[in-house]
């Protein structure tokens, strides 16, 4: 009995899933604190996109 709790105390096998939640954690963090610059960027790129796009496709 005193075996398996030792075992079961020293058990690493979780340690990958909370790892997972915490990087998942920062990066929406850090998406929502710099919600405006990205957008911002996503914007810029789309219209450059387009614009040089209408430029091909003459």
């Amino acid at each position: 009995m005193k075996s398996k709790l030792k075992e079961y105390l020293y058990d690493e096998s979780g340690m990958g899933t909370v790892e997972m939640i915490l990087i998942i954690v920062v990066l929406v963090g850090l998406v929502l604190i710099f919600k405006n610059q990205i957008t911002s960027i996503i914007n810029t790129l789309f219209e450059s996109i387009t614009a040089k796009t209408g430029t091909i496709a003459k």
